[in-house]
């Protein structure tokens, strides 16, 4: 299964710069499916379900999301209405929402899209997210209920994303990190077949303080009080994601590679 994941989408400049190079994406990679971190898509502060109908227009199969999840108010209704669009699986039970998606691809292979959010320096607080990748991992078995599954992990600490991608090694077909909007270069392959990925970093102004307009984040950093409300910077966004495959048979990687499309 050929899969193309692109990382948090920040504001308007992170949309045009995915519905710009989606087509040459497409064309080029031939991805089976198209996971979309639309975590900060609405103006750096969740997404909308306008928004989440733009990408699936694009040719989005699945939309993840994490700690910015609930930030705007038609959310509740967006979760309800659209399985498609996830927010952490490790939210309360109870919670609005799924934190999982099973795709079926026109020839019958199944991946599993599993979104989770990690403990360390995160907001709200969740429910383990370990517990809940064990779930995930005996519910959605490699070679059995599905051809693959792919979990975004949206933490903090490298050290939580590594350690859950070891956690999931052999278990799931891709661990990508997601939230820190600074791309890593650790992909690789785990010892038991899994992709891993600490971070896949944005798609967005890299002009700016992880995507915001640098000039408020600064004023917070050097002034220490809150200023003006941080807001998504406007220039040509950098393209960040990965582009992994895997074996049918197994579920497990055979590749992941780093993606980067740079303005200009």
């Amino acid at each position: 299964m050929r899969i193309l994941f692109l990382g948090d989408v920040m504001g308007r400049s992170g949309r045009d710069a995915i519905a710009t190079h989606m087509t040459t994406l497409k064309a080029k990679l031939k991805p089976d499916v198209i996971i979309i971190n639309a975590e900060n898509a609405a103006a750096g502060h969740g997404v909308t379900l306008k928004i989440a109908q733009d990408f699936f227009a694009l040719g989005a199969t699945c939309l993840t999301t994490g700690n910015h999840a609930f930030n705007q108010k038609e959310v509740f209704l967006s979760l309800t209405q659209e399985p498609r669009l996830l927010r952490p699986l490790n939210y309360p039970e109870g919670t609005v929402g799924k934190g999982v998606y099973v795709h079926t691809l026109p020839d019958g292979r199944k991946i599993a899209i599993a979104n989770i959010m990690g403990h360390l320096h995160m907001t709200p607080t969740l429910d383990d997210p370990f517990i809940a990748a064990e779930k995930v991992a005996a519910q959605y078995r490699l070679g059995h209920q599905v051809q693959a599954l792919f979990v975004d992990f949206h933490a903090e600490a490298s050290s939580e994303k590594m350690a859950m991608g070891h956690f999931l090694d052999g278990r799931a077909s891709a661990v990508i990190g997601t939230h820190t909007h600074i791309p890593t270069a650790d992909e690789h392959l785990l010892p038991n077949g899994t992709a891993y990925q600490t971070d896949a970093g944005m798609c967005g102004d890299f002009n700016s303080v992880i995507g915001m307009k640098k000039e408020a984040a600064l004023w917070r950093f050097t002034r220490k009080t809150p200023g003006e409300r941080l807001t998504p910077a406007e220039g040509e966004a950098t393209l960040c994601g990965c582009f992994i495959e895997t074996d049918d048979a197994t579920g497990l990687a055979k590749s992941i590679t780093a993606l980067q499309v740079r303005p200009g």
